[in-house]
């Protein structure tokens, strides 16, 4: 199938590239292995090993483009994709987008269209010895380190306190309308991605609690002090493959969470994305 993407363009800097309207691909990975794409000798870069992916239509954002294309070249279920973050790439004019995002468990994949010679899961600490697609081998330092998950953690009461259009009189009502505000957010800029998608926790307590869950919040009601359970929370989520963001103005929160290893952001940052 043609698509309207799919063509040669020649950037600012001079380089030709394939897809008119830019590409996308997907970096995915599940417990210290990564998928990758051993690409057919008839196709751009054949015989080297790089990531699903290929030219975004005109109508398509980036995210949507690199689940496709991997779909079209493997038997992935990018369904299962749990979509973390982008990294972009700008040739002046032309882009590139690396969709990162990981799997709860590991699935065999086998080639589904011409151009994969064969998909194969490689340990991250063995990518440099394959055969790399050159543009990827560029590109691969940055992204693997951005091979995480952020989460952000909502201080509700502090967020809710920064507003002035009448929470006190409602502050279940409140959280209700800020939980479905968030809910809503969809990326962000959050280091070490260019644009993250972040997991999102929204902390309740004293009248506000009883707050259902949405699609894309979870929802914690705290059973003492609100401070408290949010420090509770970092520190179960902090890990060697996880950064936390915890939106708060209260300084002393602040300093107890980012004891804990999280990251402190304000509710403007938040309120500015809403």
């Amino acid at each position: 199938m043609i698509r309207d993407g799919d063509r040669f363009v020649r950037c600012g800097l001079g380089h030709t590239h394939w897809g008119r309207y830019g590409a996308a691909g997907l970096l995915v990975h599940h417990d210290g292995q990564v998928l990758l794409q051993h690409r057919a000798k008839l196709s751009i870069g054949g015989g080297t090993w790089g990531v699903f992916g290929g030219a975004r239509d005109s109508d398509e954002e980036p995210v949507a483009a690199a689940l496709r294309e991997t779909s079209e070249e493997s038997t992935l279920d990018t369904g299962l994709v749990r979509v973390r973050g982008l990294m972009h790439e700008d040739h002046d004019g032309w882009a590139y987008d690396t969709i990162i995002g990981d799997l709860e468990e590991l699935p065999e994949v086998a080639p589904k269209s011409w151009e994969t010679k064969a998909a194969r899961w490689v340990p991250v600490d063995e990518v440099t010895d394959m055969n790399l697609f050159p543009p990827f081998a560029g590109t691969w330092p940055r992204v693997r380190a951005a091979m995480r998950r952020a989460v952000l953690v909502i201080d509700t009461a502090n967020v809710m306190g920064s507003r002035n259009d009448g929470w006190w009189r409602d502050r279940h009502g409140a959280a209700v309308r800020l939980r479905d505000q968030v809910d809503g957010l969809g990326g962000v800029p959050l280091e070490p991605f260019d644009v993250a998608f972040p997991e999102l926790v929204m902390i309740v307590e004293g009248k506000a609690r009883g707050v259902e869950d949405s699609a894309h919040v979870r929802v914690v009601d705290s059973p003492g002090e609100g401070d408290d359970t949010i420090v509770d929370t970092v520190r179960e989520l902090v890990g060697p493959a996880v950064d936390c963001y915890v939106v708060t103005a209260d300084r002393e929160l602040r300093r107890r969470c980012e004891t804990a290893g999280a990251t402190a952001l304000g509710p403007k940052w938040l309120l500015n994305r809403l």
